[in-house]
């Protein structure tokens, strides 16, 4: 019966609803402004206590000609509450903001790329409809990118899925449906494709500084060859923008890389030599192989 109240409670959800941010991070920035861009009255901003988060988030109201309020004296009036909290903290956010709302016909979302809609719980048990809505993008305290084109992926209840695919369409983000038992990998590809791929790039910037070049030197040289690099996979896909010794099949000048590098750099190179070789074309496998093995047990000798 319940999923079936939600679908009918849904259609009393206005086409633009009005809409309550739980949190003033990077994030909750990124996803009011587009929100307030798009068209969508932004009823109130939501936050912690702590002076720090207060404000931040009367900081964010300012700019939406709304106000900002603690979790702990709010009252929501808003059709939609969009959290954007970290992910500890969500399941308590709800649990706090369960009487600050009749939740029937409600919808309920939050943004957390590894947790499903189930962290709103508490809220559905009040009759709210509750989903995860993840933009596949990185936020910043420097950058808050607007979110049109991203990939939003969702999951949860169908009001407020339904719901969530139209403030998504709206904002000119790509809404697309993932599997509640699917987030956790979903996650940690988003973690390679941006924050892991940062701690590669700050590797290389240790790698530079082996040459005597300063991290902001090492790192503007490097522009170039990313932008192109990335160029290439946007154009041709990964396979025909892979470069390099091991393309080649050339063993030697990897074990001189290896001998050169230290500690985690060596075991970065090493991590990603694999990869390498297990998903894009290479020559000389077994020989690149076997280099590769000896510096490994090399390291768990030491």
């Amino acid at each position: 019966m319940l999923p079936n109240m939600r679908g009918k409670v849904a259609s009393r959800i206005p086409g633009n609803p009005r809409i309550t941010i739980v949190g003033a991070g990077n994030l909750a920035h990124a996803l009011a402004e587009s929100l307030h861009k798009a068209g969508y009255v932004i009823d109130q901003i939501v936050s912690r206590a702590r002076p720090a988060s207060l404000r931040r988030a009367k900081r964010l109201a300012a700019k939406l000609g709304t106000s900002a309020v603690t979790i702990s004296k709010a009252q929501v009036h808003a059709e939609v509450v969009w959290f954007c909290v970290p992910d500890g903290a969500i399941a308590a956010a709800a649990k706090t903001l369960k009487p600050a709302a009749d939740w029937a016909g409600r919808i309920a979302l939050h943004s957390s790329g590894a947790l499903t809609g189930d962290e709103l719980s508490a809220l559905r048990s009040l009759g709210a409809s509750v989903a995860s809505v993840h933009p596949f993008m990185t936020f910043v305290g420097r950058s808050q990118p607007l979110l049109a084109g991203v990939p939003v992926a969702i999951e949860g209840d169908a009001a407020a899925v339904l719901a969530a695919r139209r403030i998504v369409k709206s904002l000119g983000s790509k809404a697309y449906s993932i599997r509640p038992e699917d987030k956790s990998a979903y996650h940690a590809w988003g973690t390679f494709v941006s924050p892991l791929l940062v701690a590669l790039l700050v590797t290389s910037e240790h790698v530079a500084a082996e040459t005597g070049l300063t991290r902001n030197i090492s790192r503007r040289k490097m522009l170039p060859i990313l932008k192109q690099t990335l160029a290439n996979y946007e154009a041709f896909g990964a396979a025909p923008a892979f470069s390099g010794p091991l393309v080649r099949g050339d063993a030697d000048t990897v074990v001189r890389h290896l001998k050169t590098l230290r500690g985690v750099d060596r075991a970065v190179y090493l991590a990603l030599a694999h990869a390498a070789l297990a998903y894009l074309p290479t020559k000389n496998k077994t020989k690149i192989k076997t280099a590769l093995r000896s510096f490994e047990s090399a390291r768990s000798r030491n």
